[in-house]
C-alpha cells in the first residue's frame, strides 16, 4: 500500500491490493493482522512516527469502511516511522518504496492449522 510524500492518503493504485487483503481475511477470519505504517527518511523522527501511524490508521479506516464484514478486532496498527526501510532513501524510487504500509500475520499458527486442515480433507 503506497502513499505520497508527507501524506497518509492511500494511492488509488493500492485499492486492488486492499481488496485482496479483504478476500484473504474472509477466507481466514481467525487471522490477526498488524497494519504497519512506514515512511521515507525525510522529516524529523517525530513527524515520521506520527505519519506512519496515520498511514496505518488510514488503511484500517479504509478496510473497516469499505468492508463492514471484516472485524476491527482482527487488526492492530503500528507506526514504524523511518526505522525499517526496504530501499535506499537516497533515490526518488527508493523513497517511494519506503512510503508504505505492510501487513503482518500475528498468529501464523492459525494459518498453518487451516492449511493443514485443508490438505487432509478427504476427497469423495
Amino acid at each position: 500500500i503506497n502513499f505520497g510524500t508527507g501524506k497518509a492518503t492511500i494511492k488509488k493504485d493500492s485499492y486492488k491490493a486492499l481488496d485482496e487483503v479483504r478476500n484473504i481475511l474472509l477466507r481466514w477470519p481467525q487471522l490477526r493482522i498488524e497494519i504497519g505504517g512506514h515512511t521515507d527518511s525525510r522529516g524529523s523522527d517525530a513527524t515520521n512516527q506520527k505519519l506512519s501511524n496515520a498511514r496505518a490508521k488510514a488503511v484500517l479506516d479504509y478496510l473497516a469502511g469499505k468492508f463492514p464484514e471484516l472485524h476491527e478486532d482482527q487488526f492492530t496498527i503500528k507506526g514504524y516511522g523511518e526505522s525499517q526501510p526496504i530501499a535506499t532513501n537516497s533515490t526518488t524510487l527508493g523513497m517511494a518504496k519506503n512510503r508504505r504500509v505492510e501487513f503482518k500475520v500475528l498468529n501464523t499458527e492459525a494459518l498453518k492449522k487451516e492449511t493443514q486442515k485443508q490438505q487432509f480433507v478427504p476427497k469423495e
